[in-house]
This record gives C-alpha cells, structure tokens and sequence, in this order.
C-alpha cells in the first residue's frame, strides 16, 4: 500500500523540481548558439529564433493555462505540460538541423507556458493566505538561483560534453517529477471554467508567428515578397486580434485594462526593459565567443554576475523605494542600465573578463531594481476581481516584450555581418548592444511620464520574481 503524503509537501516537491528546471532553460541555451551556429553552418544571428520560437510559444499558450487546468483538472494538465517539456528536451537534443530545433523549442515553449500559471495555481489552492509568505521564502529561493547557474552549468556542458546535453539535463528532472506527480499528486478541476476565446487564439498565434518570421528574416532578405506578405498578414491578423479582445465579454486578454494609465504605463516600462535584458544576454555571449574568442564555460562565469547583480537588487529593492520612491528608482535603474549597456559595447575591444563581470554586475544591480520595482507597483490601481487577469496580460506582454526584442537585435547583428565575409568582427554585436541601450532609454523616456506619487514600499520576496524575469 503507498504511503500517502501531506499535500503540502507534494506541491512543494513538484512545484520547486518543475519551476527549477524550467527556469534555468531560459538562461542556459544562451552560452551554447556560438557553438550550434558553428555545427549547423549558420550565421550566429540566426540562432536567435531558437529564442524568439520558444519565448513567443510560451507567451501564445500563458493566456489558456488557467483555463485548460480549470477545465481538463491542474494534475493532468501539470503532467502533460511536464511531459511535453521533457520529451521536447529530447528532440531538441536529437536535432541536426536549426528548423528541427526551432520546432522542438516551440513545443518546450508550449511546455513551459502551461507549468508555470498551473503549478502557482497548485500552490497557491494548498497554502492559505497566512502560509503563503513563509512558503514563498524556502520555495521560491532555488527557482531565483536557477537563471543565476544556468550560464554556468551551460558552459561546463559545452565545453566538457556536446551542446546537446543542456537540453537532456531537464530530463532526470522532468522524469522524477511526472513519476512523483503520478503517484501523490491529488487532481483538481474547477466546476465553471469560462468560455474558451477561441477565436482570439487563432488569430494571435499565426499573427505573431508571421510578424516575428518577418522581422527575423527582414535584415538578411530585404523586402522581399516572402518577408513582405508574412509581415503584413501578421500586422492585419494582430489588428483583428486587438479589436475583437476590446469587444467580447470573455477575451483571450483582457486588454480593456490598459485604459488604466498606471498599468499602461508599467507594462510599456516592462515591455521595452524585458526586449533590453534579454536581447542583451543574447547578444553579449554570441560577442563574446564568436568575436572574442571565448569558451562557453568563460561566457557563463563572464555571465554570473549580471545575476547575481539582479539578486542583490531584489533585496535592495524595498529599502530603495521607501527612501526614494517608485518612480524614481525605475528611472535612475533604466538610464543607468542603458549607459551600462553602450558601455559594455565599447568595452568588447578591452577583452578583459573582470572588466565585463563589473559592467555586467552593475547592469543586474541597476536594471533589477526596475524591473522589481515595475513589476511591484503595476498593479497598485488594478481591483482585486481584475488581478488574474492582469496578471497573465502582464506576464504575456512581458515574454512578447523579450521576442520582439531578440529579434530586433538579431536583425542588427544580421544587418552589420550582410556581405562580410567575417564573423569575428566586433561592429555587428557592438551595434546590436547599442540597440539594447535605445531600447532601455526609450523605457527610460516612458517612466519620467509616470505620475509623481508618494514613496511605494516593495515588499520584500526573496527574489520570487527574479524567475519571471529571465524566464
């Protein structure tokens, strides 16, 4: 007879094994495209949409999450979700080709996007309101170190084994935690799911797809037809996608709560700074190997301290804002990052890893305080009936924010190294990480339009959301 176990334990069990290893898939490919690009004979740009299709994927499948494990029970929607993360780790590892790669991190993605909102539901159904703070404290922290190591043990993988091990070490992880769900894990469905926008859905995942596919290809290809017509299906498919959101009573998005001008605004901040942050941690380990001759296990240790930067700003953060208030602190965070951001472009000629590691602490340290702090007082002016809603909106926009942003620096990349005959030039990747500062000021120009409101205090969570940021 199996012995049966607290409820308690087996969440925190699932949901700390699960949310570890999905969270150190979104840092640990980076230090591996210089050496994909190198095996598949492409150029180091293209690997971008190794990124881009995982990423926008799992942006596309946030929004049915909720509803699916309300509908079909969070046990078996977690264990599928787990599954296909899993067994797409497996294909991805198995590739010999960038489009099988680029197929098996669209169904990662799709993995990754139905774990996280499914497993908080989990958490949050079994610890009660008062637990939830000291439960958040022991398990949140590994999920916070997970993007921290995820450069490194990247790096130790593709130096010591095969690329292809960064990908099939979620698969010990993701085994253990389907058999454990399995075995303890209680279902749960919910009697009213709510109505499915299906409609919503067909028109927004094609219409990404088409318009990332467009501004991927656009650098290298020019306006050709091909690049033309997916371009404008995609504008036209989003367009609808917008107005049929703003008219139904159940969308997809329940885009009508941008009119409140707070959130708007803090979703811009976290859209543009969320294109920055990982367009640059694309960019810098690409500069960094191809260009200046570095392993993958340097670029991770090169890497580190941009995250541990980011962990100190979480702890930072509420003593920040009490003293100099919300407002304030995105905006010197912002400007300060984007300085950081040309700084580090310039400092690629210097080739000094100590030089890089300051740059890149100071980046973490600057762009962590606001992004925490934005993410923190988004939602001060949304109603408690409205906070999921505005959750996943925030949440979704936040991963688009990152797609778009990677494809625009990979178009830069791709726009400098057109008709080179090098890969090891320096120029491409310098203006691609002077794309990434644009990008930050641009946000920064969007946080001095931000009300002047009294002094916010963060309260303080023990980096819980350093995991959403770089997932």
């Amino acid at each position: 007879m199996r012995k049966e176990l607290h409820p308690k334990t087996v969440i925190s069990i699932i949901y700390v094994t699960a949310m570890f290893m999905a969270a150190m898939d979104g840092t640990i490919v980076n230090v591996a495209l210089s050496t994909i690009s190198r095996e598949f004979g492409i150029s180091p740009s293209a690997t971008s949409s190794l990124n881009i299709s995982y990423i926008t994927s799992l942006a596309v499948i946030l929004p049915l999450s909720g509803w699916l494990g309300d509908r079909f029970g969070t046990k078996r929607i977690f264990i599928l979700a787990l599954s296909l993360f899993t067994g797409a780790s497996i294909l991805c590892g198995l590739s010999n080709s960038l489009g099988a790669l680029n197929v098996s991190r669209i169904l990662q993605g799709i993995g990754g996007g139905l774990l996280t909102p499914v497993g908080m539901a989990m958490l949050f159904r079994t610890f009660s309101k008062e637990e939830r703070a000291r439960a958040s404290r022991s398990l949140l922290l590994p999920i916070a170190v997970a993007p921290a190591i995820g450069p490194v043990v990247g790096g130790l993988l593709v130096d010591m084994a095969s690329w292809r091990w960064i990908f099939y070490i979620n698969v010990p992880f993701g085994l253990f935690t389907i058999i454990f769900a399995l075995l303890f894990l209680k279902e749960h469905k919910e009697q009213k799911a709510g109505k499915f926008d299906a409609l919503g859905f067909l028109l927004s995942a094609p219409g990404l797809c088409f318009l990332l596919y467009a501004l991927i290809e656009a650098p290298s290809e020019g306006l050709s037809p091909v690049v033309l017509i997916t371009g404008i299906a995609g504008l036209v498919l989003l367009t609808f996608f917008v107005l049929l959101e703003l008219k139904i009573e159940q969308p997809m998005l329940f885009l009508r709560l941008l009119a409140e001008d707070n959130f708007k605004k803090m979703c811009m901040i976290s859209f543009l700074a969320s294109g920055g942050l990982l367009g640059m941690l694309y960019v810098f380990p690409l500069m960094y190997q191809s260009a200046l001759g570095a392993s993958a296990l340097e670029s991770g240790l090169v890497l580190f301290p941009e995250a541990l930067g980011l962990m100190l700003a979480s702890r930072l953060v509420p003593f920040s804002n009490k003293k100099w208030g919300a407002k304030n602190v995105i905006s010197t965070g912002l400007l300060v990052a984007a300085l950081l951001f040309v700084l580090l472009s310039f400092a690629g000629s210097i080739a000094n890893p100590w030089v890089f590691r300051i740059i890149l602490f100071g980046i973490g340290v600057s762009l962590g305080h606001a992004v925490v702090t934005v993410q923190f007082t988004s939602f001060a002016n949304v109603s408690s009936s409205s906070m999921g809603r505005a959750t996943t909106l925030f949440q979704v926009q936040n991963r688009l924010g990152s797609s778009l942003g990677l494809a625009v620096l990979a178009g830069i990349i791709a726009l400098f190294q057109f008709g080179s005959s090098s890969r090891e030039s320096l120029l491409p990747y310098q203006a691609s990480l002077g794309g990434a500062a644009l990008i930050l000021f641009i946000a920064f120009l969007v946080s001095l339009t931000v009300g002047a409101r009294e002094k916010t205090t963060v309260k303080h969570k023990k980096g819980a959301e350093l995991a959403q940021i770089k997932k």
